[in-house]
């Protein structure tokens, strides 16, 4: 992989992680409310197994498995 691509790959990987712990976040203080909308915690639920698969697959793009 080249230099400039990995150096991309690891800045959306960070991005894609800040956004994961914001909505992190936000899942808890909804689930914390008083107030709780099942609907918008469903869909900010939905959206971090998005980011966590996103980040899982750069992951492996960045640190493929070696064979033994």
């Amino acid at each position: 992989m080249e230099a400039e691509a990995e150096n991309e790959l690891r800045t959306r990987l960070a991005e894609l992680k800040q956004q994961h712990r914001d909505l992190d976040a936000a899942i808890a203080s909804l689930e914390g409310s008083a107030s709780r909308d099942q609907l918008q915690l469903t869909r900010l639920k939905k959206q971090k197994l998005l980011l966590k698969d996103q980040i899982s697959w750069i992951e492996r793009q960045l640190d493929p498995d070696v064979p033994a």
